[in-house]
């Protein structure tokens, strides 16, 4: 870039005094320092959209790496999955690619149901009455109407 030092600018501040004159110098000062900022302002932005867009493209740089490894990731999975079908259809007897079988489709299998159980309630009478009014648990429920006439604002004659 340009190099000026002390001197220079010194030079310059002495010519701008004498062409300017020193009743203009002040406003001219002001009027420069303005259009120095703006352009400081300007190449600022330049040089950050130029920075947003280099890094824009290294981000999909990285996503199409990551994708083509997914891509990768996912076909040997699939590859390992129809090898291990295979080996279970032999191993089963069922021949080669043949799944038509009593089992269905092994991929499928619904788990047998299993009852909860009701001990919720015995866990929510455990609390203690002095803790369900404090921390306002309900303990009783309430019809929709016994609510709404309980929550209904009181008519002043």
């Amino acid at each position: 870039m340009i190099d000026i030092g002390l001197s220079k600018m010194a030079l310059i501040g002495a010519v701008a005094l004498i062409v300017i004159g020193p009743e203009k110098l002040p406003r001219v000062a002001r009027t420069v320092g303005t259009l120095l900022g703006k352009a400081q302002r300007y190449v600022a932005d330049v040089k950050s959209e130029v920075n947003r867009s280099m890094e824009l493209d290294e981000l999909k740089k990285m996503k199409q790496t990551m994708e083509g490894a997914a891509r990768d990731v996912e076909q040997s999975i699939r590859t390992n999955a129809s090898e291990f079908e295979k080996d279970m259809n032999h191993a089963a007897g069922l021949g080669h690619g043949d799944v038509s079988n009593d089992f269905g489709d092994p991929y499928n299998v619904v788990p047998a149901y299993h009852n909860p159980g009701k001990k919720w309630r015995l866990k929510r009478g455990a609390m203690p009455q002095w803790y369900k009014s404090r921390n306002g648990v309900r303990t009783k429920a309430l019809s929709g109407a016994a609510r709404v006439a309980r929550y209904r604002p009181q008519k002043f004659h």
